[in-house]
């Protein structure tokens, strides 16, 4: 049943007052990498360097499996929000902070064998790796409240407060750098200052995200446990969170397999290939704003059971997506030689990827509706719809992979990906209308 309130208006302001923060909170997370980067490679060595880079690479991706609780934990905020259910929108938060802390505690104990699992598969020196367990060992500790971050930053996305979740993110990255000095070039502490900086700026993230999620504390229902843990309620998270977290696993070896197979073309097509996938980062990054709007814009009109309102939202945020498409389209199209140079110095790297630049000049155009549906999917909770049009373009990408890399060499493997995001948007638009159908329905 629809909430009595009459929801705010849909509007072009209200759209980009939740994107903008997104875009520039997302701006703010290169630069902490060059950061810790450069801070470390004035100790004159590269072993530090490459501790640092293997250390930072195997936590992201650990941390990254439980990118789901931040999808997850929108889409079913959201809904609970536009439903007018306020009990609901405290009881969701406290599941997932309990989801974090039950994650990050078990990444504590299993600490040893996953670590050991990670430098079996990425072997490195004696030297890279003794430095980077010291940097792994020192990190893991705050693995809760890293992993909070994703739930607390859900919540606030859901609740259309992505201010706070830019000064989360400006407050993390901030303390990080000031610290990483501080701790490296000042106290001489190396890899483990570098750690511990980003330790003490995780505890920060945390305890913000907290704060800015006080009004979830208010009411009682967020320590009601027998609504906490209702059995219902816990199963519907779980499926939702399975669904998107497989969807994925899918994604992401569909973007580590181009890695690896353009790796047999050399090492210069290999560094080109590299060069360009940053330019997908960048879109992604411009699109990330449109798309959180998309979650939570979603959500909230799912909840209030208004297929009218779902559609204008989709239409509304997608519409800016598409925007955001076109002119990083263009703006590839006329800079993008300017930055390879800028990104890569050898010369045989440059000519080798502007031999494949209209890959990036196009991409963001056949990519836009997969991004944007994405985030329909999220804010409406369909993580079964995700999972299995993710599972039909990841076919479909291996398909491509096995029918052109044979024939078009690295060109191939540009179209495989590509044609996999054009799989992706038209699977998710073809079961668009059944999204919008479902409104104020149980998934």
């Amino acid at each position: 049943m629809s909430p009595s309130v009459p929801p705010a208006p849909l509007t072009h302001r209200r759209v980009l007052k939740i994107a903008l923060p997104i875009v520039l909170s997302n701006a703010t997370v290169p630069i902490l990498g060059a950061v810790d980067v450069g801070v470390v490679g004035q100790m004159g060595e590269a072993a530090p360097i490459g501790a640092v880079a293997m250390g930072a690479i195997i936590l992201t991706t650990v941390y990254w499996i439980f990118g789901f609780l931040r999808m997850g934990t929108v889409g079913l905020v959201g809904q609970a929000a536009g439903a007018g259910d306020d009990d609901e929108v405290s009881a969701w938060l406290t599941r997932a902070l309990m989801v974090a802390a039950i994650g990050g505690l078990g990444l504590i104990l299993l600490q040893v064998p996953l670590f050991w699992a990670a430098f079996q598969l990425s072997p490195a020196s004696a030297e890279v790796e003794s430095l980077a367990r010291t940097y792994l060992h020192i990190r893991i500790w705050t693995a809760p409240a890293a992993i909070a971050v994703y739930a607390l930053t859900g919540w606030l996305v859901a609740m259309e407060r992505t201010g706070a979740v830019f000064w989360i993110q400006l407050g993390m990255n901030g303390v990080n750098i000031a610290l990483s000095f501080l701790f490296v070039l000042g106290f001489g502490w190396g890899v483990a200052g570098v750690a511990l900086s980003t330790v003490i700026a995780e505890l920060l993230g945390a305890g913000l995200g907290l704060w800015f999620c006080r009004a979830a504390f208010v009411r009682p229902a967020w320590r009601d446990w027998s609504r906490v843990l209702e059995r219902a309620k816990l199963i519907r998270m779980a499926l939702l969170n399975t669904d998107i977290l497989l969807r994925s696993a899918m994604l992401m070896i569909i973007f580590s397999s181009f890695v690896f197979i353009g790796a047999r073309f050399g090492d210069v097509t290999l560094a080109a290939n590299e060069v360009l996938i940053q330019f997908m980062y960048i879109t992604a990054y411009a699109m990330d704003g449109f798309a959180f709007a998309a979650e939570t814009l979603i959500a909230r009109a799912y909840g209030r059971g208004d297929p009218g309102r779902v559609r204008r939202s989709a239409l509304l945020t997608s519409l800016w997506g598409l925007v955001v498409c076109v002119v990083t389209a263009a703006a590839f199209l006329f800079a993008g030689p300017w930055l390879i140079d800028l990104m890569a110095k050898d010369v045989d790297v440059q000519i080798e990827a502007r031999a494949y630049l209209w890959w990036m000049v196009v991409a963001p155009l056949l990519g836009c509706a997969a991004w944007m549906l994405d985030g329909i999917f999220i804010g409406a909770a369909r993580g079964r719809d995700m999972r299995n049009m993710m599972a039909v373009s990841f076919a479909i990408y291996w398909i491509a992979i096995l029918v052109m890399l044979p024939v078009m060499g690295n060109h191939g493997l540009w179209a495989a990906l590509l044609i996999s995001f054009v799989a992706r948007g038209l699977t998710l638009g073809a079961r668009y209308p059944a999204l919008e159908r479902g409104a104020g329905q149980e998934n």
